[in-house]
């Protein structure tokens, strides 16, 4: 059942993305922007935490999940730290993901050749 509903869920957050693309005049990058402020906003007010435990990857790979973990890093980091925690929190939570990111991005930019237009 994990299976099933990380693909329900997921596969619902990608559909209404493409909504927003072919149905308003919202750019791909307004849409996903979007998503990252809707990820934080609800894992802040704790109601992407159990859509996480239903879902799993289904809620943690898109970008909301990325605003989500910004969340739960901000809110773990000011219980331990204070008020110092809400400009470390985000960044020491997403810190993997983002050097994973930039590491594989230099090796697909190492491998294929951009041409300019």
């Amino acid at each position: 059942m994990k299976y099933f509903w990380a693909f329900v869920v997921g596969g619902s957050l990608c559909a209404i993305a493409q909504i927003l693309i072919d149905k308003t005049k919202l750019t791909p990058a307004r849409i996903l922007t979007g998503y990252v402020v809707a990820g934080v906003i609800l894992g802040a007010l704790g109601v992407y935490a159990p859509l996480v435990e239903l879902a799993g990857n289904g809620a943690t790979t898109p970008l909301t999940g990325f605003g989500y973990l910004i969340a739960k890093g901000v809110r773990e980091a000011i219980e331990e730290k204070g008020a110092i925690g809400i400009l470390t929190g985000g960044l020491t939570a997403s810190a993997a993901g983002i050097s994973a990111a930039m590491f594989f991005s230099c090796i697909a930019a190492r491998i294929f050749k951009g041409k300019q237009k």
